[in-house]
């Protein structure tokens, strides 16, 4: 079952973050970013969130569950969407831990490949 639009919206808005939290439909699911960082996973209406420090710390209680098989357990927060103040925080904090994405190269041009002249 994939994850429905309007549970997105519904995140969004819990958050509070404003255009802070964004997200990108991967593989029928979505990744969720917080400043320009994968924070947690929404699969099948559920939210899993990166496995961080701040999360062990503040909710050692949350139940663990991979995201989609085969992938690592990852805490799994629906039991805090309806508490934004929560939510917010959770999200900060986890951004606040994980790197900055690796920028991506450049695709480079394939050998042989030549533009086509025009002939007058």
């Amino acid at each position: 079952m994939a994850t429905e639009p309007s549970f997105m919206d519904f995140i969004a808005d819990q958050a509070g973050l404003g255009s802070r939290l964004t997200y990108r439909k991967m593989f029928g699911e979505y990744a969720l970013y917080l400043d320009g960082k994968v924070v947690a996973l929404v699969c099948d209406n559920s939210v899993f969130i990166k496995p961080t420090r701040a999360v062990r710390g503040q909710h050692p209680e949350l139940p663990l569950a991979p995201p989609y098989p085969g992938a690592k357990p990852h805490p799994v927060i629906d039991e805090l969407l309806e508490d934004n103040r929560t939510l917010q925080r959770l999200l900060e904090d986890t951004a606040a831990i994980l790197p900055m994405p690796k920028p991506r190269k450049p695709r480079k041009k394939k050998a042989g490949m030549r533009t086509r002249k025009s002939r007058d």
